[in-house]
């Protein structure tokens, strides 16, 4: 019996804005287009434009709202695409809006949790697995503004 291949090496890449900092907690929030990322507290300023990578590895699934576990990053959103890989391994795109995030999971958890394409879930990223870097041309969104950001017509006049 052989044993099974070395797990392929895929990430995502998403565009991000710093968001917020919490200096008592040394965690970052970042906003990027489907939602926010909870970091380790990173050096940028506030508003500044990060590039996220997040290892495939490091990306769990989950069919039911996780709320008694230990990982920060929980986000809803569907299976797009299964690609069955080397076994045991199988890469799930996850898709939370436009965004896409890949997780590295094996067949046996597809056929467990009986995964398909159109299956609602949420995919779980742990704050420390996730690395960031400067990000140069600026390409990451910005946030709308909350109401009480925008000042009335009648507080110009």
């Amino acid at each position: 019996m052989k044993p099974p291949a070395a797990p392929p090496l895929l990430e995502t890449t998403i565009f991000a804005r710093v968001l917020r900092h919490d200096m008592e907690l040394s965690l970052t929030t970042l906003f990027f287009g489907d939602g926010e990322l909870r970091v380790p507290l990173i050096e940028h300023p506030v508003d500044s434009a990060v590039q996220v990578r997040i290892d495939a590895s490091d990306v769990s699934i989950a069919l039911s709202r996780p709320m008694d576990v230990s990982i920060t990053n929980r986000l809803p959103g569907e299976i797009a695409e299964l690609e069955y890989l080397m076994p045991p391994y199988v890469r799930a795109t996850f898709a939370l809006g436009t965004t896409r995030v890949h997780s590295l999971i094996t067949r046996e958890s597809v056929e467990r949790l009986a995964l398909v394409p159109g299956l609602k879930a949420w995919a779980m990223i742990k704050a420390v697995a996730i690395s960031e870097r400067d990000l140069t041309p600026d390409r990451a969104p910005r946030p709308r503004p909350w109401p009480s950001d925008r000042t009335s017509n009648r507080e110009k006049s």
